[in-house]
């Protein structure tokens, strides 16, 4: 009985370690990119947020393995690949952009979507809020223990997802509608944005590097794969409640007019389950953001100052101090970094397919992996999501520059088409060049 409570208590634990990662790409983007697909075309495009859960997994679990067999985290597997190799410098200089630059300006948007779930249940002042969650998120970051902070964001991720499965479940939803917008994927008139954007706020690369980092290299892989399926699975159906509830608003979208829908659907209550949720995807991303960025830095430098790169390091310290202190700054003069998001996507742009290919022929290194290396059915999930990540780098890519000069990227058919095209074929091209890799070698 005691050994069986035991174990009970550890599973748990562990899978509130995991849920570290939906609190990392569950973020006032996720919510405000998911409920849009709902307001906007109801349960078809919940197929997608499948795809990006599965996608989501795959990655995960191919980076904590990767930690826990070659005792190397991504990012320290990186530095050995590059550190000492002629361009490695940019290797570096664009992941750090990417992450640390793009969490700095993703932070603003993750206090001011913590601030709005508190603004729709009451008036206190926004700036006064945002201060307050700000300096929290650095008390917590302070902590000197990686777990304790995992598992405290674990449990918040647990009452979010309590809350919008929750309020979810009690609008009644058509399920027959709900099961086939699941399963039969679909593409509206004037989807795809949505459906690349609830894609790229699942399958982010400084997830990687944050789940990679913080793996707890003694554990067995079958306790990682338990508790990483668990938490990113509650993650995913959490963003699936998310676009089940925005199919309640029956307006232009904004986050007062889905309270106010569903306040005239189940009551003032479900306003505060709202209200919560939404609270609790941003302030838990404020806290993962900064936090990945110091991790990201670590594990690509730690080797040239052990002591300082520590997690009580100074310089470990100063990167999650700079990314929260930046978006606080921008939330409290109440500005949205555009031009430093946009710059941030580019990057994003660059290096996620980068992060899935470097990943996809590490883990099919029997040298580095023994005999963990991917079979046959994780090799094609991992193909196909090697594909998408470069779809949604090019595409990232493409939107910036177009942002940036001002045009349409809805009217650019043709440019949607040679993405698929181009990535595609060289997606192809990695899978040939893994698969006569792991052909046995002929030494005769």
């Amino acid at each position: 009985m005691i050994l069986t409570f035991f174990k009970m208590k550890k599973r748990l634990l562990n899978i509130l370690f995991w849920s570290i990662i939906s609190a990392a790409f569950i973020g006032p983007g996720t919510i405000t990119t998911a409920a849009k697909a709902g307001a906007s075309f109801q349960f078809d495009l919940l197929w997608a947020l499948v795809f990006s859960t599965i996608a989501c997994l795959v990655l995960q679990e191919a980076a904590a393995r990767l930690s826990i067999v070659s005792n190397q985290s991504l990012g320290n597997a990186v530095a050995s690949q590059f550190a000492n190799k002629k361009g490695g410098w940019l290797i570096f200089l664009l992941i750090i952009g990417a992450i640390i630059i793009g969490s700095a300006a993703y932070q603003t948007g993750n206090l001011l979507g913590a601030s709005e779930g508190i603004l729709v249940l009451t008036s206190i002042n926004a700036k006064l809020i945002i201060l307050a969650l700000g300096v929290l998120a650095g008390i917590i970051l302070l902590f000197p223990s990686l777990q304790f902070i995992a598992r405290g964001l674990g449990l918040l991720v647990v009452l979010m997802g309590f809350a919008f499965i929750t309020t979810a479940i009690l609008i009644k939803p058509n399920y027959s509608d709900l099961i086939h917008g699941s399963l039969v994927p679909s593409l509206p008139e004037g989807s795809a944005l949505l459906i690349l954007g609830l894609i790229g706020t699942t399958v982010v690369p400084y997830n990687l590097f944050l789940g990679s980092g913080i793996t707890d290299k003694s554990q067995s892989i079958q306790e990682m794969r338990f508790g990483i399926s668990i938490a990113i699975l509650l993650g995913g159906i959490t963003s699936m409640a998310v676009l089940i509830v925005g199919t309640s608003a029956e307006e232009s979208f904004s986050f007062l007019a889905l309270a106010k829908a569903l306040t005239q659907k189940l009551g003032a209550w479900a306003v505060w389950f709202f209200g919560f949720g939404l609270f609790a995807a941003g302030f838990s991303s404020s806290i993962t953001a900064p936090l990945a960025s110091a991790i990201t830095a670590k594990d690509l430098f730690e080797k040239r100052n052990t002591k300082s790169w520590g997690q009580n390091g100074i310089y470990f310290k100063a990167i999650w101090g700079l990314v929260l202190l930046t978006g606080l700054a921008f939330g409290l003069v109440g500005f949205k970094p555009i031009p430093a998001i946009i710059f941030a996507q580019a990057l994003n742009g660059l290096i996620l397919p980068f992060i899935s290919i470097f990943l996809w022929i590490a883990i099919n290194n029997v040298e580095l992996m023994k005999k963990q290396v991917n079979n046959l059915f994780q090799n094609i999930l991992f193909a196909a999501i090697v594909w998408i990540s470069l779809v949604l780098g090019l595409w990232n890519i493409s939107k910036a520059i177009t942002t940036t000069f001002g045009m349409d990227l809805n009217q650019n058919n043709w440019l949607i088409y040679s993405i698929l095209g181009f990535s595609f074929f060289l997606t192809l091209r990695i899978a040939f060049r893994l698969a006569k890799n792991r052909e046995p070698q002929n030494h005769d």
